[in-house]
């Protein structure tokens, strides 16, 4: 008999506290026959991992790929922020990026049509700034108090466990500024066939703030340099009965396997804070692009992506991103939106990893040390000699630098519960759709209007195709017809809500004059 070796290296099987495991294929019995005991406790360890293994799944953005890479800066924009990122030019730094699907599960078909996530963490040298937005550069809604209520009606139903078009459309049909970004969603946009080939936007508006302490209104953009490439509605089924991970096939194949990389250039627009009322729209309004013939924008820097994870759960599935993980010559901008996903992102990351979320390796910064009084709180992996948890203090000269305070902002006036003013609702949904080429129209016209269909309650059809009809004729008369409502119908329900965004508009614009002249 010939003796074969595979010459493995025999590395010893430890329990978690290192200790070595003596029989990993028995557990301890009372006798031959015997029940198992209690005492064993590399099998109750191992059988409690197991059933821990599963950290709370995140409720939006479940599903997700990561990816390594660094950003290269451009042009030196310290006239415009003491940021670090945009220090120089030539100035490289280190990211992580997590695309991921926003309303489906953890291991839902990656072919379903959903807003994609565009999630960018940078490794500066003042912290990691999370630059978190989506492939969408809009948003359904412009008020984060309504955040709850429209993924819920995205969920499936607590009562069928079924993802159902009658919930979307019936909460969507109160919502007239959804009209823009469900234009896009119904569009080939919906489905993009990869990660690689699609834009990316941080959505919101944020603030650059320079040395000085100046603000200006900036947005970001990422626009692909691999061709855009979407899947139309039978392509996507198609593609699914094949592979119903097709995104994160192309990514580990692509850039795993075939060593590829792929860049995106991140383009700015700034508006001086004089200028947020000189448009018939509202620059904070996460429902509104600035169009580029109102707002120009500029290439300030590349991202390349070059290396995917080592793996997948400790770095793509614990990765926490927060809109609120920003860094000196960052802050938010008061859009509504944005300034409610200040709390809830970082809210959720506590929920699902805990207090030290921000300790495990993907998430901790890169080229600072963590340094405060925080030394408690589940899974705490580092230690601390330090006796002083607390400051002021005599004893530990740590304290904070008047260096980074926040920006000033004057305010005046009283709390209020008012919409925007400028609403808007259906004028960038009309030129989004007349961009599109025949062919997208039609898509986008085929798939809103047969969604549209199969939802029993008439008044909704009817409100929903004049949603769209106020954004172009052509395209409500098309999605109406699918629909199965009277077009007639459509066009009173049409004009009946243009006048009802001007008498709001008209209101809220009073109350906001009334408040300004106090300033």
């Amino acid at each position: 008999m010939i003796s074969m070796s595979l010459n493995i290296q025999a590395d010893t099987l430890t329990r978690q506290n290192g200790a070595p495991v003596g029989d990993n294929q028995n557990s301890q019995t009372a006798g031959p026959w015997g029940p198992v005991l209690l005492q064993d406790s590399h099998l109750i360890e191992k059988l409690a991992a197991f059933d821990r293994e599963r950290i709370p799944e995140r409720v939006v953005h479940a599903r997700g790929v990561g990816i390594h890479g660094y950003y290269e800066n451009y042009e030196d924009l310290s006239d415009d922020t003491i940021a670090a990122p945009f220090q120089g030019e030539g100035k490289k730094t280190e990211v992580f990026v997590r695309f991921s699907s926003v309303v489906h599960g953890h291991l839902s078909p990656e072919t379903l049509r959903d807003p994609r996530g565009f999630a960018v963490k940078f490794y500066t040298e003042q912290g990691n700034w999370d630059l978190v937005g989506n492939n969408f550069p809009v948003f359904f809604i412009r008020d984060a108090i309504k955040f709850p209520d429209m993924v819920h009606a995205f969920k499936p139903s607590p009562v069928t466990n079924k993802q159902d078009a009658k919930r979307i459309f019936d909460f969507f049909s109160h919502v007239p500024e959804s009209t823009h970004t469900l234009t896009m969603l119904f569009s080939d946009y919906g489905t993009p066939a990869s990660y690689l080939n699609m834009d990316g936007s941080g959505v919101h508006a944020f603030k650059f703030i320079d040395e000085q302490g100046h603000v200006k209104y900036v947005k970001f953009t990422w626009k692909s340099n691999q061709p855009i490439k979407n899947f139309t509605a039978e392509e996507a089924m198609k593609v699914q009965g094949m592979d119903f991970q097709p995104h994160t096939t192309d990514v580990y194949t692509r850039i795993g396997e075939n060593g590829e990389t792929a860049s995106w250039d991140l383009y700015l627009q700034e508006l001086e804070p004089e200028q947020l009322d000189d448009f018939d729209f509202n620059p904070l309004d996460t429902t509104k692009i600035w169009p580029e013939s109102l707002v120009s924008s500029r290439k300030i820097g590349r991202m390349v992506l070059n290396r995917v994870p080592d793996n997948f759960f400790e770095e793509t599935e614990q990765a926490a991103f927060a809109p609120s993980n920003l860094i000196p010559g960052i802050e938010p901008s008061e859009d509504r939106m944005l300034q409610g996903r200040l709390f809830s992102y970082a809210d959720t990351q506590r929920y699902r990893l805990g207090v030290n979320a921000y300790r495990i390796p993907i998430n901790a910064p890169k080229k600072v040390e963590i340094n405060n009084h925080e030394q408690h709180g589940k899974l705490r992996t580092t230690s601390s000699a330090r006796d002083v948890n607390y400051q002021p203090s005599r004893r530990l000269d740590l304290n904070e630098d008047p260096t980074y305070r926040y920006s000033s902002k004057p305010l005046a006036g009283m709390t209020q519960q008012i919409p925007y003013y400028k609403e808007q609702n259906f004028k960038q949904a009309g030129d989004f759709y007349r961009n599109l080429d025949k062919e997208g129209r039609m898509h986008l016209i085929n798939n809103l209007g047969g969604a549209l269909a199969t939802v029993p309650e008439e008044e909704i059809r009817v409100i929903m195709s004049a949603f769209m009809y106020n954004a172009d004729k052509e395209y409500g008369t098309g999605v109406a017809k699918l629909a199965g409502v009277s077009i007639s119908q459509v066009r009173a329900e049409a004009k009946a809500l243009m006048d009802e965004q001007a008498t709001r508009a008209a209101k809220a614009k009073q109350v906001a004059e009334s408040l300004a002249a106090l300033m």
